[in-house]
């Protein structure tokens, strides 16, 4: 997993994908820190197909900038499907991509608590075909580990997207 070769392939494939089908993407982030657009904007070219990350580690972020209701909030927390969900349609919304990705998450040391251990992140993908799926994994690693590997499902999850999109 520690390849830097493997994820510059991955977030090639993604752009690929994306060209291919003229089509943006928009990234919300929250435990990767903008990791996810850092990935992408080293693809050569990728101004093609990146439209914007937003990198909304707190929850005034999330509220101000990808309209996240605060009941969801406070009723949820900032680590669940819920939040995923709402960050990616919101990064839909304030943006002029065709799809998008969220990753909110505890990458640790701190902030676990007995019901999202250190390792939980939450994933959402969404299209402005409509669709929008969520995943919930427990990661293990340190938060390098935690952060890395959710880069990359975020990454796959817009490729599993594309490819269910393309078939429905």
């Amino acid at each position: 997993m520690n390849d830097p070769d493997f994820l510059q392939e991955l977030t090639e494939q993604v752009g690929t994908a994306l060209k291919n089908r003229q089509m943006t993407v928009a990234t919300a982030e929250s435990c990767t820190g903008g990791w996810v657009a850092q990935a992408i904007t080293s693809v050569a070219g990728s101004s093609e197909w990146f439209d914007r990350g937003f990198v909304t580690y707190s929850n005034t972020a999330k509220q101000e900038m990808l309209g996240v209701p605060e009941t969801v909030l406070n009723t949820h927390g900032a680590v669940s499907d819920e939040t995923a969900r709402l960050m990616a349609k919101g990064a839909l919304k304030n943006s002029h991509a065709d799809v998008s990705l969220a990753v909110t998450g505890i990458a640790g040391p701190a902030g676990a608590t007995a019901t999202k251990p250190v390792g939980t992140v939450h994933f959402a993908w969404a299209s402005n075909r409509g669709s929008v799926r969520t995943k919930h994994c427990h990661l293990d690693g340190d938060r390098f580990t935690v952060r890395q590997q959710s880069v990359v499902t975020a990454l796959q999850g817009i490729l599993d997207l594309l490819s269910d999109d393309a078939s429905a």
